[in-house]
């Protein structure tokens, strides 16, 4: 079944407004609080945030290609590798002050919206989705992927500073949706009869829900479905965004959530990591 596409590209510049207004509304003790995402503090984000940026424009605007260092045999090896580039760049950054970085985030925003509404959305993608167990992505579900990063960091500055603001229908639901998206390949490996029906929901006019369904030897993801559901798991939001990008275990989000019919079926969705990890 073919992939829906998400449109997310018209929502770059809006996410990055919302970002830069954020940013500059900081104080210096808000800069320098710790975030969900482990030994990053908020400026750190803010500086990985820029790396992306400025990745994009060289790596697929200017197709400026830098090799990596070492073989990359497997998914594990990469993972490790972009850990290791991202650290590098968050270190290197902390000698440049937030007002610098949020110039440069301003600046590289724009360029990087103004580039993506340059490509043809079907053709193929420079990088995959590896996350949703593809090997080649299209050109939609490529940015689809961007905005999620830039979403998922700045709802970890917000979190970490007390601004909420984007867990809205217009750029939340979008997220999740792109999110969602690795649900079959969450469950590739899980044995079920066919026609087995899982729902996962997530709360609130922002949330949604998608069904992933056993057919013959796959998964497929579907958003409509009348045939029985065999097990439903709901989450709010705050819970899928920390889940989904490892910002909390399984076991909290079970703890939080909501579920009916087959638990263990259930239990796999809460595994499922929409995030390069």
């Amino acid at each position: 079944m073919q992939q829906q596409i998400i449109h997310t590209r018209h929502l770059l510049p809006v996410l990055d407004t919302k970002l830069i207004e954020l940013l500059r509304s900081l104080t210096t003790e808000e800069w320098n609080k710790p975030t969900i995402a482990k030994l990053w503090t908020v400026k750190d984000i803010a500086a990985h945030l820029l790396d992306g940026n400025l990745r994009t424009l060289s790596f697929n605007r200017d197709q400026y290609q830098y090799a990596p260092d070492r073989a990359i045999n497997q998914y594990s090896d990469l993972v490790e590798y972009l850990n290791e580039l991202n650290a590098v760049w968050v270190n290197a950054s902390k000698r440049l002050s937030p007002q610098l970085l949020t110039d440069l985030l301003e600046l590289t925003g724009k360029q990087y919206s103004q580039y993506f509404q340059s490509v043809d959305l079907f053709t193929d993608a420079l990088f995959p989705v590896a996350w949703a167990g593809e090997q080649v992505s299209k050109n939609w579900f490529h940015i689809a992927r961007e905005y999620t990063e830039k979403f998922i960091h700045q709802q970890q500055i917000r979190d970490a500073v007390n601004k909420p603001g984007i867990i809205t229908k217009e750029l939340f639901y979008p997220f999740i949706e792109t999110f969602m998206q690795a649900l079959p390949y969450t469950y590739r490996n899980t044995n079920a009869a066919t026609g087995t029906v899982v729902k996962v929901s997530v709360s609130t006019d922002a949330g949604g829900n998608w069904f992933v369904v056993k057919e013959n030897e796959n998964w497929t993801l579907l958003k409509e479905n009348d045939k029985p559901v065999t097990s439903s798991v709901t989450l709010d939001p705050s819970t899928a965004w920390k889940l989904f990008s490892k910002g909390i275990t399984p076991v909290e989000a079970k703890g939080r959530g909501m579920f009916d019919g087959d638990l263990k079926l259930g239990e796999v969705a809460l595994t499922m990591l929409s995030v390069m990890a």
